[in-house]
Protein backbone atom coordinates (compact mmCIF):
# COMPACT_ATOMS: atom_id res chain seq x y z
CA UNK A 1 0.00 0.00 0.00
CA UNK A 2 1.83 3.64 -0.91
CA UNK A 3 1.17 6.75 1.34
CA UNK A 4 -0.77 8.14 -1.29
CA UNK A 5 -4.17 9.40 -1.99
CA UNK A 6 -6.40 7.96 -5.25
CA UNK A 7 -9.26 10.23 -6.31
CA UNK A 8 -11.74 7.72 -8.08
CA UNK A 9 -14.56 8.96 -10.46
CA UNK A 10 -17.05 6.81 -11.33
CA UNK A 11 -20.06 6.74 -13.67
CA UNK A 12 -21.07 6.97 -17.81
CA UNK A 13 -20.41 9.80 -19.93
CA UNK A 14 -23.21 9.11 -22.08
CA UNK A 15 -26.06 8.49 -19.61
CA UNK A 16 -25.73 12.36 -18.48
CA UNK A 17 -25.89 13.48 -15.03
CA UNK A 18 -24.78 9.89 -14.14
CA UNK A 19 -21.38 10.36 -15.32
CA UNK A 20 -20.87 13.47 -12.71
CA UNK A 21 -18.09 10.98 -11.31
CA UNK A 22 -15.86 11.18 -14.74
CA UNK A 23 -16.74 15.00 -15.01
CA UNK A 24 -14.80 15.57 -11.81
CA UNK A 25 -12.28 13.94 -13.00
CA UNK A 26 -11.80 15.68 -15.82
CA UNK A 27 -12.33 19.07 -14.20
CA UNK A 28 -9.51 17.99 -11.48
CA UNK A 29 -7.46 17.50 -14.63
CA UNK A 30 -6.86 20.88 -15.28
CA UNK A 31 -5.74 21.58 -11.71
CA UNK A 32 -2.91 21.71 -9.45
CA UNK A 33 -3.01 19.27 -7.10
CA UNK A 34 -0.62 18.37 -4.24
CA UNK A 35 2.29 15.63 -5.36
CA UNK A 36 0.43 13.04 -3.17
CA UNK A 37 -2.73 12.75 -5.21
CA UNK A 38 -3.55 10.64 -7.87
CA UNK A 39 -6.49 10.84 -10.33
CA UNK A 40 -8.46 8.21 -11.90
CA UNK A 41 -11.28 7.92 -14.04
CA UNK A 42 -12.66 4.60 -13.21
CA UNK A 43 -15.88 4.12 -15.74
CA UNK A 44 -18.38 2.49 -14.63
CA UNK A 45 -16.41 0.45 -11.87
CA UNK A 46 -15.81 -2.91 -12.71
CA UNK A 47 -13.28 -5.75 -10.74
CA UNK A 48 -10.92 -4.41 -12.70
CA UNK A 49 -10.51 -1.41 -10.74
CA UNK A 50 -10.27 -3.08 -7.33
CA UNK A 51 -6.53 -3.92 -7.27
CA UNK A 52 -5.95 -0.46 -8.37
CA UNK A 53 -8.02 1.08 -5.16
CA UNK A 54 -5.94 -1.27 -2.87
CA UNK A 55 -2.98 0.21 -3.72
CA UNK A 56 -3.71 3.58 -2.15
CA UNK A 57 -3.60 4.36 1.69
CA UNK A 58 -6.84 6.58 1.03
CA UNK A 59 -9.46 6.87 -1.98
CA UNK A 60 -11.73 9.66 -2.88
CA UNK A 61 -14.40 8.49 -4.26
CA UNK A 62 -17.18 10.52 -6.36
CA UNK A 63 -20.53 9.43 -7.98
CA UNK A 64 -23.82 10.34 -8.37
CA UNK A 65 -26.72 9.24 -6.58
CA UNK A 66 -30.48 8.83 -6.81
CA UNK A 67 -31.37 9.81 -2.80
CA UNK A 68 -34.43 12.21 -3.25
CA UNK A 69 -32.63 15.28 -2.52
CA UNK A 70 -32.39 18.18 -5.22
CA UNK A 71 -30.11 17.38 -8.28
CA UNK A 72 -26.04 18.81 -7.09
CA UNK A 73 -26.50 18.25 -4.05
CA UNK A 74 -23.25 17.42 -2.53
CA UNK A 75 -22.78 14.77 0.15
CA UNK A 76 -19.94 13.21 1.97
CA UNK A 77 -19.82 9.95 3.38
CA UNK A 78 -17.00 8.30 5.83
CA UNK A 79 -18.54 4.74 5.32
CA UNK A 80 -16.78 2.62 7.54
CA UNK A 81 -18.98 -0.71 6.29
CA UNK A 82 -20.14 -1.54 2.73
CA UNK A 83 -23.76 -1.27 4.51
CA UNK A 84 -22.88 2.53 4.45
CA UNK A 85 -23.03 3.02 1.40
CA UNK A 86 -26.30 4.83 -0.28
CA UNK A 87 -28.51 1.53 -1.75
CA UNK A 88 -27.95 2.96 -5.17
CA UNK A 89 -24.94 4.98 -6.44
CA UNK A 90 -25.59 4.54 -9.79
CA UNK A 91 -25.78 2.52 -12.81
CA UNK A 92 -22.66 0.59 -12.57
CA UNK A 93 -21.95 -2.68 -13.94
CA UNK A 94 -20.24 -3.73 -10.53
CA UNK A 95 -21.47 -1.43 -8.22
CA UNK A 96 -18.84 0.69 -5.40
CA UNK A 97 -20.87 -1.59 -2.11
CA UNK A 98 -19.41 -4.68 -4.32
CA UNK A 99 -16.29 -3.52 -4.20
CA UNK A 100 -15.62 -2.55 -0.69
CA UNK A 101 -16.71 -5.96 0.02
CA UNK A 102 -14.70 -7.54 -2.06
CA UNK A 103 -11.66 -5.33 -0.47
CA UNK A 104 -13.05 -5.84 2.83
CA UNK A 105 -13.36 -9.99 2.50
CA UNK A 106 -9.53 -9.59 1.40
CA UNK A 107 -8.31 -7.50 4.10
CA UNK A 108 -7.11 -5.13 1.54
CA UNK A 109 -9.63 -1.56 1.78
CA UNK A 110 -8.24 1.66 2.03
CA UNK A 111 -9.41 4.33 4.24
CA UNK A 112 -12.20 5.91 1.77
CA UNK A 113 -14.62 9.07 1.85
CA UNK A 114 -17.25 8.78 -0.65
CA UNK A 115 -18.57 11.95 -2.19
CA UNK A 116 -21.94 11.74 -3.71
CA UNK A 117 -23.78 14.42 -5.72
CA UNK A 118 -27.33 14.08 -6.39
CA UNK A 119 -29.13 13.53 -9.42
CA UNK A 120 -32.85 12.90 -10.66
CA UNK A 121 -32.22 10.84 -13.22
CA UNK A 122 -29.13 8.02 -14.49
CA UNK A 123 -31.18 6.65 -17.69
CA UNK A 124 -30.95 10.01 -20.01
CA UNK A 125 -28.50 9.63 -22.59
CA UNK A 126 -26.44 12.24 -23.56
CA UNK A 127 -23.04 14.04 -23.43
CA UNK A 128 -24.42 16.90 -21.26
CA UNK A 129 -25.01 17.36 -17.68
CA UNK A 130 -28.07 19.53 -16.36
CA UNK A 131 -27.08 22.36 -14.83
CA UNK A 132 -27.61 21.82 -11.68
CA UNK A 133 -25.23 19.40 -11.56
CA UNK A 134 -22.50 20.77 -13.76
CA UNK A 135 -23.24 23.89 -11.35
CA UNK A 136 -21.67 21.37 -8.08
CA UNK A 137 -18.67 20.37 -9.97
CA UNK A 138 -16.66 23.40 -8.91
CA UNK A 139 -17.29 23.08 -5.37
CA UNK A 140 -16.61 19.24 -5.43
CA UNK A 141 -13.10 20.39 -7.24
CA UNK A 142 -12.75 22.36 -4.20
CA UNK A 143 -13.74 20.13 -1.50
CA UNK A 144 -11.43 17.58 -2.95
CA UNK A 145 -8.27 20.10 -2.96
CA UNK A 146 -9.12 21.08 0.99
CA UNK A 147 -8.95 16.91 1.44
CA UNK A 148 -5.98 16.62 -0.01
CA UNK A 149 -3.79 19.30 0.92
Amino acid sequence: MIDKTLVLGVGNLVLQDEGVGIHVVQALEKEELAPHVDILDGGTGGVGIIGELEQYKKVIMVDATLDGTLPGTIKMIKPKFSSDYPQLLSSHEFGLRDMIESMIVRETIPEIDLITISVNNIQDIGMDLSPEVEDAIPQVVELIKSMTK
